[in-house]
């Protein structure tokens, strides 16, 4: 247990590191579900171009909606986006970093299956089969078959068990000029979102420096902020519900201590009483369900002003006043000094 709660820390530390080797795997778990994938084409003419677009536009949808789904961000950008502004303004910069931080991550895994399955060519045969140009490949002109049955015929080219146009087409040539194209798009595919992902990873903090660090800090402290209020809430509900168990078996079997006072020697509490104590300081001065509630609920609708200069008080309606202690200098108190005689 010891070794998967470092391990557990470790992760959560290190989140952004967590996130990429995330996205990493799921980029190789695409790859390989592409290639379990028992691709079959339709060969009908209605159909091919329907199922082979469905294949490869479907799946990347699903795992860039995964990508979100599996990012811890999605929620505390969620709670950022419709909280309450009370005394912390929202930076909508901060907003889109978070944003283009999860967009960015979760476009890996559907950037890899697309690639896949151009590079595989599959998809691309079973869509454009009946565009192959006859007059390169074919007969033209002894086929003897309709434009209908010509269109048929083109769509069994995917599927080499039912094809039987040999002698107007030749399959073999058509699939490999069509695998073909279908690389030179997934090459092409590649190239472009390389270029993309460097511009966007390195050569747009060169141009604003000042705002990337400003939108990176303060994302960062959302993200600790958030985790450092769970872990407090966390302690809060366990001091809580320890110090409530205790008072309900002292309050319930204080008569059947009394009598077996009565008949044992007494023992020395001094160290449940002070354990008692410890546990009543982490409950900070929150000792009521109505309390903890009224503290939650002003968390949410009014956060404290990120100023550690200023002391925050509690106005009674769910949000906070500050008082600066630097304008407001306290006024020194007078003395009065009575002098008496004994005589």
């Amino acid at each position: 247990m010891d070794k998967f709660r470092m391990v557990f820390q470790f992760l959560q530390s290190n989140q952004e590191s967590f996130m990429n080797g995330i996205c990493g795997i799921m980029a190789l778990c695409s790859a390989h579900l592409y290639s379990a994938f028992d691709f079959t084409c339709p060969c009908l003419p209605e159909y091919n171009f329907s199922y082979a677009i469905g294949i490869l536009a479907l799946p990347p949808f699903l795992l860039f909606l995964l990508g979100f789904v599996i990012n811890n961000n999605v929620s505390m950008l969620a709670e950022e986006w419709k909280r309450p502004v009370g005394k912390r303004r929202k930076d909508p910069a901060v907003l889109r970093y978070l944003i283009c931080s999860m967009t960015q991550r979760s476009m890996i895994a559907p950037i890899v299956w697309i690639s896949v399955t151009l590079l595989d060519g599959k998809c691309f045969v079973c869509a454009f089969s009946i565009n192959v140009p006859l007059e390169k490949f074919g007969n033209v002109s002894d086929h003897g078959l309709s434009e209908i049955d010509m269109l048929r015929l083109l769509a069994k080219i995917p599927c080499k068990e039912i094809f039987d146009g040999h002698a107007v087409v030749s399959r073999d040539v058509a699939v490999r000029y069509l695998r073909c194209i279908s690389q030179a798009f997934g090459w092409a595919f590649l190239l472009v979102t390389t270029i993309l992902a460097f511009l966007a990873r390195a050569i747009r903090p060169c141009f604003t420096q000042a705002v990337f660090l400003k939108t990176k800090y303060w994302s960062h402290y959302i993200d600790i902020e958030r985790k450092l209020f769970d872990e407090t809430c966390t302690e809060h509900a366990k001091s809580f519900a320890k110090v409530c168990i205790q008072q309900y078996f002292e309050g319930i079997s204080g008569e059947i201590r009394h009598i077996h006072q009565q008949h044992r020697p007494r023992h020395n509490s001094k160290d449940s009483d002070e354990d008692g104590k410890d546990e009543i300081e982490k409950l900070r001065g929150v000792t009521d369900q109505e309390d903890m509630n009224k503290v939650l609920k002003n968390w949410h609708n009014c956060k404290p002003p990120l100023n550690l200069g200023k002391t925050v008080y509690q106005n009674g309606h769910g949000c906070t006043k500050h008082n600066n202690l630097n304008n407001n200098p306290a006024q020194p108190r007078k003395e009065v000094v009575a002098y008496y005689s004994k005589v």
